[in-house]
């Protein structure tokens, strides 16, 4: 698992030793940021919000390409460590917030994020239950963008949200969405 692009393209990133989380392949990652580039632009000064994190890849590949911070949230304990390391090593802990624990345990949000990537476990339904009780605690903006990483069968559907695009890569489906 490498960096995209950005600051540390090609960089290696280390992933949990465990199963318990699956890591966003490289290609499904490229696919995923060549959407967003196309609608955001530029990732410079954004406040970017990677849940579900895993190694902090998507979160990681964010600040890589010029955004301003990242809140990553994560409650494996191998996921966490794979993660800490990964932002140590690039050096970029000033620019990091991680948060131990459930995603569904965050409490109000300071600021609403520019960004939010959601890559929940599969077939669960976690990452459309996340996106509704975050809307609701502020995480979201009028301007905000999502990015919920799901099966390839799976659908998404959160009251208060519209499906800007939809992009199927291998086994997974990419789907970003707006507050309507």
């Amino acid at each position: 698992m490498r960096v995209i692009a950005g600051e540390w393209r090609g960089r290696k990133l280390v992933a949990p030793r465990n199963d318990a989380t699956r890591p966003t392949a490289d290609r499904t990652r490229e696919t995923l940021f060549s959407m967003l580039a196309s609608r955001l632009g530029s990732f410079e000064g954004l406040y970017v919000a990677d849940l579900f994190a895993g190694s902090g890849a998507l979160g990681i590949e964010a600040l890589s390409r010029g955004a301003q911070h990242c809140l990553f949230g994560e409650q494996d304990r191998d996921a966490l460590d794979a993660l800490r390391k990964n932002l140590a090593t690039l050096g970029t802990l000033s620019r990091a917030d991680v948060r131990a624990g459930s995603v569904l345990s965050l409490g109000p949000a300071p600021r609403a994020y520019d960004l939010l990537l959601i890559d929940a476990p599969y077939a669960t339904g976690a990452g459309s239950v996340a996106l509704d009780k975050l809307a609701r605690l502020g995480w979201v903006g009028p301007e905000s963008w999502i990015s919920i990483e799901t099966a390839d069968k799976e659908d998404i559907a959160v009251a208060g949200f519209e499906i800007d695009a939809e992009r199927r890569v291998g086994k997974a489906r990419l789907t970003l969405l707006r507050a309507a």
